[in-house]
């Protein structure tokens, strides 16, 4: 998007991949690589020598599109018109770590793309503009992430020559209307049985793969659970949750303990597919009662 409106990219910051890391999204490096942009992947970005690297290059902007690392005050001061980052919500809201994570963890129907100015506290700097993408009843955090780097570059395309110009206005964030939120590990794709249908939904589909994918630890081995469906139908009454493969059954239902229930749309079990009648064959026909702890 820099280089469609005329911009001129000296210097390309990023960093190495991972090990051991699932690797779903394109390469910055081989990216900038096609357009010829001089690229370096420091270790850490306090290191002096990438100070030292972007005064050489004298940039007019500094931009961070979900660069992992905190850029420290000393970065931000060396472009003479502002640093700047795109969040992937619409702040104040969910600032910090894997904001389209949390939001669908927690419900919401929206969030969005937002380019604020970049403080030495993370995600707080003024707005320069945002735009919203719905969260549909169903979708996935990797459905959510492609609208959201859609509205990213919508923000882009409108913020840009504004900023060139110097027509922008900015705005101070609120950030009472708004809280931080962590790093998600994948510990944390454990689902409680304990809660009802409608938050262990959300759970799947806040970290459903690419991601680390929600799971249940059973005797012979871990059930992962990738996709979901709450099923509308008359609750019944709230006791111990349980997993439950019906003969003739499409899918796999898990009653949870509130009553509510979800069919299981896409499950695994030590990493290999499982439909309902390989799940009927290894756990039989009874209801199969879930951890709740």
């Amino acid at each position: 998007m820099l280089i469609e409106q005329g911009l001129t990219v000296p210097l390309v910051v990023t960093h190495r991949d991972a090990p051991g890391e699932r690797i779903w999204f394109a390469s910055v490096a081989a990216r900038a690589a096609g357009y010829g942009l001089e690229t370096v992947m420091p270790e850490a970005p306090d290191d002096p020598a990438l100070a030292d690297h972007i005064r050489a290059a004298a940039p007019d902007f500094l931009f961070s599109f979900y660069y992992r690392r905190m850029l420290p005050p000393e970065l931000l001061a060396i472009p003479p018109r502002g640093a700047f980052n795109m969040h992937g919500s619409l702040l104040p809201k969910y600032r910090g770590r894997a904001p389209i994570n949390w939001a669908i963890l927690h419900g919401e129907q929206e969030t969005g793309a937002t380019l604020h100015e970049m403080t030495e506290k993370p995600d707080a700097g003024r707005i320069v503009d945002q735009a919203a993408v719905p969260i549909g009843p169903d979708d996935c955090a990797v459905d959510v992430f492609r609208r959201v780097t859609d509205a990213a570059a919508l923000v882009m395309r409108r913020s840009l020559p504004k900023l060139v110009d110097a027509s922008a206005s900015l705005r101070p964030q609120d950030l009472a209307r708004g809280s931080y939120f962590g790093g998600r590990r994948p510990e944390d794709g454990r689902v409680d049985w304990r809660q009802s249908a409608a938050r262990i939904h959300d759970l799947v589909r806040a970290v459903a793969p690419p991601f680390p994918g929600a799971f249940t630890d059973l005797p012979p081995g871990r059930l992962s659970i990738h996709r979901t469906r709450r099923l509308e139908r008359e609750p019944r009454a709230p006791g111990a949750p349980r997993l439950i493969a019906a003969r003739g059954a499409r899918h796999v239902r898990a009653d949870c303990a509130d009553g509510t229930s979800l069919e299981l749309l896409e499950l695994a079990f030590d990493g290999a597919p499982l439909g309902a009648d390989a799940f009927r064959a290894r756990f039989g026909d009874e209801p199969l009662p879930m951890p709740v702890n």
